[in-house]
């Protein structure tokens, strides 16, 4: 039987409920592999599972860091793998869940990431702030033509990556490689009809409003939150800060937010569908936790 499972699917397929269904059968501990449920106070926002919702089950990699810290995917690597190896070391099954593709991708692949500069990150930034992302998106087409080829300009900090890591070490490929697997994990995915998952995103807009969202992006924002690096991109906190504001509707909101999330949910299907190694299985089988049972053995 395999000692680490991977969940995968786009935002409210059920992911969570599985890995929590799968974790009181087998006695197992849950590593959180979502980028923005690291953050503190950022709960409701993130789909965070709340404590009763844990049921006493160990939860890793969820309210590790404060919202000022710019977590990076090579960070976020190395927790994760230590908290794979700490469980399995105990002779426990680790639940891996989590929709962000490209830490999944990081942590059960063989991924190697250049380092990083504050001071030279710190100095592109400020030229982007200075000068706009298509000036800076064209000084990356003036000293790398190849690179920038195959970075969306709009996606600044891609752009801004990569002139860092050229500055660095003289190159930088915007490809990653080819999978190599070094965690042996029975990958699933779950499956979700558009439609549905469409539903089901609106259906969680709300219960988040209900749950407090307006009160937590509030007492984030008072902690600073729209001026950090990494935590203020978590989708949907931006939008209730308008609201807060009284610039937008709650109608208007609700909407933006639904439509922004269920793009999202269409990249991470794309993301995941390219992984041979996920089994898909339909997200409301009766039968599911019994069906992963299976797939274990």
């Amino acid at each position: 039987m395999k000692s680490v499972i991977s969940i995968v699917g786009p935002t409210a397929s059920g992911k969570t409920a599985l890995s929590l269904s799968l974790a009181e059968q087998f006695n197992a501990e849950i590593v959180n592999l979502d980028a923005y449920q690291i953050y503190r106070g950022m709960d409701i926002g993130t789909a965070k599972p709340t404590m009763a919702q844990r049921m006493g089950i160990a939860h890793h990699l969820i309210d590790v860091v404060d919202i000022e810290h710019e977590a990076n995917v090579a960070e976020f690597q190395q927790w994760a793998r230590a908290a794979i190896a700490d469980i399995t070391a105990r002779n426990k099954m680790a639940i891996c869940v989590g929709g962000s593709g490209l830490y999944v991708r990081a942590v059960f692949e063989e991924m190697d990431f250049p380092g990083t500069d504050p001071e030279v990150r710190a100095h592109y930034e400020d030229m982007l702030a200075d000068i706009g992302n298509e000036a800076l998106y064209a000084h990356l087409q003036s000293i790398a033509p190849e690179v920038a080829s195959q970075i969306l300009p709009g996606n600044s900090r891609r752009v801004v990556r990569a002139l860092e890591v050229i500055q660095l070490t003289g190159t930088f490929n915007p490809q990653l490689p080819d999978a190599e697997p070094v965690i042996d994990a029975l990958r699933i995915g779950l499956d979700v009809e558009r439609p549905v998952i469409a539903q089901r995103i609106s259906q969680r807009v709300t219960t988040m409003f209900d749950a407090g969202w307006r009160e937590e992006t509030a007492a984030l924002a008072a902690r600073g939150l729209f001026h950090t690096r990494t935590a203020s991109k978590a989708l949907g906190y931006r939008e209730v800060a308008e609201l807060i504001a009284g610039d937008k509707s709650y109608e208007q909101v609700h909407e933006e937010i639904a439509a922004a999330t269920y793009k999202f949910s269409k990249k991470q299907m794309q993301w995941f569908k390219r992984d041979s190694l996920v089994q898909w299985l339909d997200f409301d089988d009766s039968r599911l936790v019994a069906r992963v049972s299976e797939l274990l053995n």
